[in-house]
């Protein structure tokens, strides 16, 4: 029972550790995943807007 009582404390904290961790990094995932769709759906609008010239080249580049 002494084991139990000395270990305890130190496998609650590292329980609650891995799951702030765990939380931390599936916001981090979720954010990315949002962030790449919004530059995803800005980039198809904006090449609805513009589209690309048939030579391959930019205005800027003519």
């Amino acid at each position: 029972m002494e084991y139990i009582a000395v270990l305890l404390p130190s496998v609650v904290v590292g329980l609650i550790f891995w799951f702030a961790m765990k939380s931390i990094f599936n916001a981090d995932k979720s954010e990315r995943q949002a962030e790449a769709r919004a530059q995803a759906e800005a980039a198809a609008r904006g090449q609805e807007q513009n589209p690309a010239p048939e030579n391959g080249h930019s205005p800027e580049q003519r």
